[in-house]
């Protein structure tokens, strides 16, 4: 998948290259100027866009790149490669969402190749606002599980719903907490490359090690009737230190569920439940923060990226569900290892 990302960047250099050339509103501008043609039977800003189109045709018969750059006219010039963008960092982040791996670490690094034509506002919603998309997967795959109201259940059924909901209150109550409290603060200090780097492969060393020492062993919880609320708060706890990229926050409560004596099972049905509450709130956080006023490219771009995670998400987690019946964590470790250290070795190497 990240060989497809990789491959598509050449592309999209050139697309990109090639509207700037054809919407280059400001160098037609000063070239009326110069002609001083602004009043000569039709307005400025009239001569100005049929020169514009005649120099659009111009160029586009001109590229070898002809088809794409038809698609680029008649989708909206822009649009076309911002969509692109959005649908890249979607299947990113419906990948890194639910695999212990980091998605906002992913998107860091991957902005890093993929710029987005944005303000740093709009970005810094659409990293958190993105997972909304992946947040829906979990909420049609587990729906009936979730839902404490299905007609089909019996009262006791109903009962051991209401009962997982209310542990999944209180292993959310720290990360909404200290969430609020020092989401800023988080945001400016440590979402660098650096912290990305090192998370990646403090955490992958973690895993290694908790596996293998945990290897042969038998859990201890094997369903959520046996977590306590105890149990619950305190993998809560965990979660709390996904609050510094690159950490993971299925990582950090799947490890720490792991610790605690879950199965692997319930310790990723866990972590994929306390989601649900925690990206909401951190979803309306940054709405709130950003304002409900995008302009049309704006909107397009969230919800290109919030569909595309949401499809990819699905993908994912039954992925996820499937290899950890048989497999551990420690293929994650290492490849959270191998990544950090790339990391580290690109960011040197450019500066």
């Amino acid at each position: 998948m990240y060989l497809l990302s990789v491959a598509t960047l050449s592309k999209l250099y050139f697309i990109e290259n090639l509207i700037n050339k054809i919407y280059n509103k400001d160098a037609l501008t000063l070239f009326f100027r110069l002609k001083g043609e602004k009043n000569s039977g039709r307005s400025f800003a009239t001569s100005a866009n049929f020169v514009r189109r005649k120099e659009q045709t111009k160029l586009c018969n001109e590229t070898a790149e002809f088809h794409m750059c038809y698609k680029i006219k008649r989708v909206g010039g822009r649009m076309y490669i911002e969509i692109i963008k959005a649908i890249i960092l979607g299947i990113v982040e419906g990948i890194t969402e639910w695999l212990p791996i980091s998605s906002t670490g992913h998107m860091i690094l991957v902005e890093e190749f993929i710029k987005f034509n944005a303000s740093d506002e709009f970005m810094e919603m659409f990293r958190v606002v993105i997972q909304l998309g992946a947040i829906m997967a979990v909420v049609l795959l587990y729906f009936h599980k979730l839902n404490p109201f299905a007609p089909s259940k019996t009262p006791k059924q109903k009962r051991d719903t209401m009962d997982i909901w209310f542990k999944v209150i209180v292993g959310v109550l720290p990360a909404a907490i200290l969430g609020f409290l020092l989401d800023d603060w988080f945001d400016e200090n440590f979402y660098n490359y650096q912290t990305v780097a090192i998370t990646l492969i403090v955490y992958g060393i973690l895993f290694i090690i908790i596996e293998n020492k945990n290897k042969g062993k038998p859990a201890k919880i094997k369903s959520f009737k046996e977590l306590s609320y105890k149990t619950a708060l305190i993998t809560g706890f965990f979660q709390v230190l996904s609050l510094v990229p690159g950490t993971s926050r299925s990582g950090a409560t799947i490890l720490g569920a792991i610790i605690l004596g879950t199965s692997r099972n319930i310790a990723a049905e866990y972590s994929f439940f306390l989601s649900i509450p925690v990206m909401f709130g951190a979803s309306a956080l940054k709405l709130v923060k950003f304002g409900i006023d995008f302009t049309g490219l704006e909107l397009a771009v969230l919800l290109t990226g919030m569909t595309v995670a949401f499809i990819v998400s699905v993908i994912a987690i039954r992925f996820l569900l499937r290899y950890i019946k048989n497999n551990d964590f420690k293929a994650f470790g290492w490849y959270r290892i191998i990544l950090g250290i790339l990391v580290v070795g690109y960011f040197m190497l450019i500066s």
